[in-house]
């Protein structure tokens, strides 16, 4: 019985041995044929690609269009896309992409985000106990929504918890942007559910705060600072480039030259100008560049 026992031990150990064998022949079969593979069908990529992207603020925002920085920076190499499209890098990425490419930057105008909600004097139609969220209360807001007015901002600052950069807050229930943190990423404009974040070159300085395409006389006694569709704008713009649609005044940006004629006849003070502030911000922008 003993001899047995050692004849079956003995087999058992051969058994082992050679399905151990197998495997790390099979393994290095398997590698072998990785490793001719992969020099087969290696595929070079351009080292400037590599340099953009170290030269990218790795935000990953999407504000250049594309997916992520990596994917601007193949885009750049690979396909000619302009090399001032990053918002957060603005001109100095754009400077430093220039000479790792040897082109010349083109100018690259800042951009800054804008709320389109005053949200003045607004009641609420219930009290709101779900998640604060507001995407969340978009979706499960009954009779039109938590605030009496349908089209303004939730105020549970989904925009603020989006910003990478720490640029906006909420104040009285509104989001207010610190334009010396802003970027233009956009990363604010992708998470409001109600489309109020907006995004605009430094130079475009009149907009219309307000979403309503309620009646005149309705969104006027919901909202102190409504659209009443009265058309005062319209009449009043020597370039026809605002017009009253769907109840609400809208700017064609093509034909505004910022005069701000609309905002000065506008009687419930829908359509503001942020031109002071930004041309101050400006100079003092210009100052410091001087002085380095």
């Amino acid at each position: 019985m003993f001899e047995q026992m050692l004849v079956f031990a003995a087999a058992d150990g051969n058994a082992i041995y050679w399905a151990v064998f197998s495997m790390l022949a099979l393994g290095g079969v398997l590698g072998l044929i990785l490793a001719v593979a992969s020099k087969k069908f290696h595929v070079e990529t351009d080292p400037r690609i590599e340099k953009i992207a170290e030269v990218l603020p790795n935000a990953n925002c999407g504000a250049c269009g594309l997916p992520g920085c990596v994917g601007y920076a193949e885009a750049i190499v690979e396909k000619g896309v302009a090399i001032n499209l990053c918002a957060p890098g603005g001109k100095d990425a754009a400077a430093a992409i220039a000479q790792i490419m040897g082109v010349t930057a083109g100018a690259s105008e800042p951009n800054f985000a804008t709320c389109s909600c005053q949200k003045s004097g607004v009641a609420d139609n219930y009290q709101y106990s779900g998640v604060r969220d507001c995407t969340a209360a978009s979706v499960t807001a009954l009779a039109g929504g938590v605030s009496a007015c349908r089209f303004g901002c939730l105020g549970f600052g989904n925009c603020v918890a989006a910003c990478p950069f720490g640029a906006l807050e909420m104040v009285n229930g509104l989001p207010v942007v610190d334009e010396e943190k802003c970027t233009g990423c956009k990363q604010c404009v992708a998470a409001c559910p109600r489309g109020l974040m907006r995004v605009d070159p430094e130079s475009r300085v009149v907009f219309v705060q307000c979403k309503s395409k309620d009646k005149g006389a309705v969104a006027g006694k919901i909202c102190e600072h409504a659209c009443i569709a009265c058309k005062k704008c319209e009449k009043e713009c020597p370039f026809d480039a605002i017009h009253v649609i769907d109840n609400l005044a809208v700017i064609d940006y093509g034909k505004c030259k910022n005069c701000g004629k609309c905002v000065q006849v506008c009687p419930k003070g829908v359509i503001v100008t942020l031109r002071a502030e930004r041309r101050e911000r400006k100079k003092a922008r210009e100052a410091l560049s001087a002085q380095a």
